[in-house]
C-alpha cells in the first residue's frame, strides 16, 4: 500500500480592496458564519490567478480589478479536506458587489458582502484568514 499523499487541491482568490476617502477598505464575504476574501478552486489546466479572476467575476460581479502591486501571493496552510488557498491583491476601482444565484446552490454562494476597515475586518477572521489580511495590509501601507 503507499503511503503517499494526494498533492492539496488549489483554490485561488483575490483580497481585494477599494479606497472609502483616505483609507483602503476590504472585501469580506461571509458563508454562514465563516468570513472569507472570494476564492474557488483552480480548474485543471487553469493559470492560477485567472482562476481567483474567474472567482471574483462569478462570487461578486466585479470586473476590472487593477493589480497595482504586481501579482505577489500567499497561500495558506493545508486546511479542511487538503486544500491550500492562494490569494493575490488587487483593487476594484468600480462596481457594485452583487451576489448572484449559482447554478449549482440554487442560491448565492455567500449570504453577505462589507466593505471593512482593516481593524473591523480582522476582528471576523478565523487565524487561516486573518494571516491573509496581515500579509495584504504590509503591502499596501
Amino acid at each position: 500500500m503507499s503511503t503517499e499523499q494526494k498533492p492539496p487541491a488549489l483554490s485561488a482568490g483575490v483580497v481585494i480592496v477599494r479606497r472609502f476617502g483616505d483609507q483602503y477598505r476590504y472585501l469580506l464575504l461571509r458563508a454562514g458564519n465563516y468570513w472569507d476574501f472570494s476564492k474557488g478552486m483552480v480548474e485543471p489546466g487553469e493559470d492560477p490567478l485567472a482562476a481567483a479572476i474567474r472567482e471574483v467575476e462569478e462570487e461578486t460581479t466585479l470586473t476590472g480589478l487593477n493589480f497595482h502591486w504586481g501579482h505577489p501571493f500567499i497561500e495558506t496552510e493545508p486546511y479542511g479536506k487538503n486544500k491550500i488557498a492562494r490569494y493575490y491583491l488587487a483593487e476594484s476601482p468600480h462596481g457594485e458587489v452583487f451576489l448572484p444565484v449559482t447554478e449549482e446552490l440554487g442560491k448565492p454562494e455567500h449570504d453577505e458582502f462589507r466593505w471593512l476597515e482593516y481593524d473591523a475586518a480582522r476582528g471576523l477572521l478565523v487565524p487561516r484568514v486573518l494571516a491573509v489580511l496581515e500579509w495584504a495590509g504590509k503591502i499596501i501601507q
